[in-house]
């Protein structure tokens, strides 16, 4: 039998043991720190032969969690759906997540914990941070660069060559025509910086 902790029991942890269960993983194990039906990672830290995935969407927790996985011993899984279009040459990261439909094209690289959502589209030459996200539909031309612990929301589209800075925020729907700097929240058509984040 192929096992597997997944830490974090809502919705996107949901998704991620349908992923899971497709790369053909047969006994799904949840995690949760605050939900009492399912065990917490203290429970099972010393089971430290069954590997873990992350399944909780907000990127600065999974980039917490992944370092308390890592300190523990733990082999981070990474889960690509089978649906799922990847180039041979692209490089993926450690505990990232690939869901269906989604097509990553060639010499691109996505960081470790990412996050690249249903039907979302990674053009040629991309770059994605550690611990981003890429939200359903969202589209990226080639030679962009996300970084880390980004966010970018549902149905956006990035033209070639832009580069979004680190734990910045897109909006949904957005479309990013030029560089974005760091720590910012940006929406619209064309996407416009909002303000700073903390």
């Amino acid at each position: 039998m192929k096992s597997l902790y997944i830490y974090g029991a809502s919705g996107h942890g949901l998704v991620v043991a349908d992923i899971a269960k497709a790369c053909g993983y047969d006994e799904i194990i949840f995690i949760d720190d605050g939900e009492n039906k399912h065990p917490s990672f203290e429970e099972i830290k010393n089971n430290t032969e069954i590997p873990i995935a992350l399944g909780v969407g907000v990127n600065a927790v999974r980039k917490k969690l992944f370092k308390k996985i890592e300190e523990a011993g733990f082999a981070i899984a990474t889960l690509i759906h089978p649906s799922a279009i990847v180039s041979d040459n692209v490089m993926i990261g450690k505990g990232s997540v690939v869901m269906p439909g989604v097509v990553i094209n060639t010499h691109s690289t996505v960081g470790k914990g990412a996050i690249i959502n249903t039907a979302s589209v990674i053009e040629h030459e991309n770059t994605i941070g550690d611990f981003a996200h890429i939200s359903p539909g969202v589209a990226l031309a080639g030679n962009v660069s996300i970084g880390d612990l980004t966010h970018i929301g549902i149905g956006s589209s990035i033209i070639q060559g832009v580069t979004v800075g680190s734990a910045c925020l897109i909006g949904a729907g957005s479309v990013v025509i030029r560089s974005i700097e760091d720590n910012k929240l940006c929406y619209g058509n064309p996407c416009k910086v909002i303000k700073e984040l903390d």
